[in-house]
């Protein structure tokens, strides 16, 4: 490993630490950084919140590691998700199905559906195995402020809120990623993103846009 490895290793050690602490931490994805906390740590959760200055009521998403853990914190694994997860996962992709029992309400502003995606990134995923549970991964920025896609961005946005930032460089996507709604009949584009209408139309010929 060369320094800035062994640096970034560490920075990952601290997080997970943070993260089985309660902690809310700062870290970079494929598309933006990202502001985690554990999925299941309901205070943690409410820090989100009162960090962004985002109104209760609006879901957060999540990331996941693996495929496998998406039919824990949901109800229905449907087929147009598996063909949706198989082509773009991981990736830029954010699909929304109905939740488990097993998602606190806290995460999904009290409504009945989950919004997740396996990001493609080193560090995300690395915190999510070894922490061994979903993390929250909505934007590390203050609501309505634009996304951070370096560390200093995080921390002059809201640095001092928080328990620590990973510093993984500038983030390589710089866009936000695409969301998909397949918890009704059709299939409703709810964010566009990094992932293109047109490639999803080739799995699924039938979504619309809200």
């Amino acid at each position: 490993m060369n320094p800035s490895q062994i640096d970034l290793e560490k920075q990952i050690t601290q997080a997970i630490a943070a993260l089985k602490n309660g902690g809310v931490v700062a870290y970079p994805t494929d598309t933006v950084y990202g502001l985690g906390a554990c999925m299941t740590d309901t205070a943690a959760v409410d820090r989100i919140f009162q960090v962004k200055g985002r109104p209760k009521g609006m879901a957060l998403p999540v990331l996941l590691a693996e495929k496998q853990q998406i039919e824990e914190i949901v109800t229905t694994f449907s087929p147009a998700a598996r063909r949706l997860a198989d082509e773009f996962f991981p990736g830029a992709l954010t699909i929304i199905l109905p939740k488990s029992v097993l998602v606190p309400d806290i995460i999904t502003g009290g409504g009945k559906t989950i919004a997740f995606r396996i990001p493609n990134h080193a560090v995300p995923l690395a915190l999510i195995k070894r922490l061994g549970k979903p993390i929250v991964g909505t934007s590390a920025n203050l609501s309505g402020h634009p996304s951070a896609l370096t560390a200093e961005e995080v921390i002059s946005q809201i640095g001092d809120k928080i328990d620590m930032v990973v510093d993984g460089g500038k983030c390589p996507g710089g866009i936000e990623s695409t969301v998909i709604d397949l918890s009704g009949e059709k299939p409703i584009i709810r964010r566009q993103g990094a992932v293109s209408i047109e490639k999803l139309r080739k799995i699924l010929p039938d979504i619309v846009t809200s």
